[in-house]
């Protein structure tokens, strides 16, 4: 904004000032439109400009032409200044050598490359969260694990007198979408991802680029915590989340409905993506398929609408007798998945229970070492103690009640029931306590997409992931008031 330069003008207009003092006084203003609008107002003021070499009155021609040609110079001058600095920046960038703010996990080593962070917490941490996305698909899912189990997620400060500092906090949903669009959790080094320009108003608008428009982009530049191909399969399950936002609903993560085939039924007359509608029904959601695009944008009656009760009952029967022979190596997979889980989630609460035991040791030693006369200092370390005392009590008790949690999660009744239902899938597909969303995740993992078309039957495609085909022919459902005729 140049205020102080603004406020100069300002009192330069109202006659307060009688002349410009300044070494080097094309320096005040950065353009020369400033510059001249300056001179301006000074000659209808009758104010001198004095510089290093002499004093000039504005108001004379040659004084005006020689203090307009030195404002020139000195724009230019600027401009190639700017130019040699940009052209070092995008120098060094290219060759993945520019320093700039790390996202948390990583710091710059004695040498200035970036390596990871040394703490084994925030390593352990950021590693937890990347199996989370890997295991749910779904970083609001991955947040409201870390929520459930009592996570906390380190996030550095910037800004501010503590900048620098590592902080715990609970994970939100922006930073969880951050470290997954960030190459640099891949080891890539990449500069020139967004275009800042300036609006009329002088504000700053920041714009993300396509990557092809990035100025480097360098893979392998560093350690990271995933490789290069997991995080363009992040991104491209983020982006089939985000489909379910939209027109086409492809691959949307599962939801709590009861709809088995949500985000895979393409409607066989128009070709496009058909949506769930739910109504109730004796107190139970019962689920609709509706192509409804036609309706949306031309306010006409859907293509079709298929009632998906006995659909997903035939889904379901279609799956039991596809998938049987793979359950005993499903159960095997559960198990380990189980077990490595819950190791990992102890070792971050017993990491967050070391790390509060420290502070409150250090906490403590502050307060021993101040003078007992020194009240006012010996007051607010004696808080500070308190306070890391209490989170030390705090970060152990949710650490028993996990481990309790845990145990009851991995004893060996949860582990035979496990193994049995595996080997039984109808079982297991049929159980009441499988929720909506693991009987659809199954269905996702197996299936590509299930074209319907409905005329005095129904009739269902069912395409396999690999290209394996199935039809299934189901006669129509009763109307509702064939379901109470006498």
């Amino acid at each position: 904004d140049r205020q102080g330069f603004q406020k100069l003008v300002a009192e330069v207009g109202l006659g307060h000032a009688g002349i410009v003092l300044g070494l080097e006084v094309s320096r005040l203003a950065r353009n020369s439109v400033e510059w001249s609008r300056l001179l301006e107002i000074c000659a209808l003021t009758d104010t001198l400009i004095l510089d290093e070499d002499g004093i000039y009155d504005p108001g004379h021609f040659n004084d005006r032409l020689l203090l307009g040609l030195k404002g020139t110079m000195s724009e230019a001058e600027l401009h190639i200044l700017r130019a040699r600095l940009r052209g070092g920046i995008l120098s060094k960038a290219s060759r993945a050598e520019l320093k700039g703010r790390l996202p948390v996990g990583f710091v710059y080593g004695p040498d200035d490359r970036v390596i990871l962070d040394p703490d084994q917490q925030v390593q352990q941490a950021i590693n937890t969260f990347f199996q989370t996305f890997r295991r749910t698909g779904s970083a609001f899912l991955t947040v409201r694990v870390f929520h459930e189990q009592n996570l906390l997620f380190p996030r550095r400060i910037h800004g501010g007198p503590h900048t620098g500092e590592l902080i715990w906090a609970p994970l939100a949903h922006s930073t969880a979408l951050r470290i997954l669009h960030n190459p640099r959790y891949a080891g890539a080094f990449f500069f020139g991802r967004s275009q800042t320009r300036r609006t009329a108003d002088g504000r700053k608008s920041a714009q993300l680029l396509p990557r092809d428009q990035w100025h480097s982009l360098i893979p392998d530049a560093h350690p990271g915590y995933i490789t290069w191909d997991e995080y363009e399969a992040n991104r491209q399950r983020l982006l089939q989340n985000a489909h379910a936002y939209g027109i086409d609903r492809r691959q949307s993560p599962p939801r709590e409905g009861p709809a088995l085939l949500q985000g895979l039924i393409i409607c066989g007359l128009c070709g496009d993506r058909m949506t769930v509608r739910y109504h109730t029904r004796g107190g139970r959601l019962i689920p609709d398929y509706v192509c409804q695009r036609k309706t949306i944008e031309q306010a006409k009656q859907p293509c079709q609408t298929i009632p998906g009760t006995h659909l997903d009952q035939a889904i379901g029967e279609l799956l039991v007798e596809a998938v049987t022979p793979m359950a005993l190596e499903v159960a095997l997979a559960v198990q380990q998945e189980l077990a490595d889980r819950a190791k990992e989630v102890d070792r971050l609460h017993r990491q967050q229970v070391e790390r509060a035991r420290y502070e409150a040791d250090l906490a403590q030693r502050r307060y021993m070492r101040v003078d007992p006369d020194n009240r006012l200092v010996a007051d607010t370390l004696e808080s500070l103690w308190n306070q890391k005392l209490r989170e030390l009590t705090e970060a152990q008790e949710e650490y028993e009640r996990q481990c309790q949690s845990e145990n009851f999660l991995l004893d060996e009744q949860r582990r035979a029931e496990i193994l049995a239902l595996a080997t039984d899938f109808p079982r297991l597909w049929q159980d009441p306590h499988t929720p909506d969303r693991e009987r659809k995740r199954m269905v996702q993992l197996i299936l590509e997409d299930v074209t319907l078309i409905k005329g005095t039957q129904i009739t269902a495609h069912v395409r396999f992931k690999g290209g394996a085909t199935r039809s299934l022919t189901l006669p129509m459902p009763p109307l509702a008031w064939q379901l109470y005729q006498t």
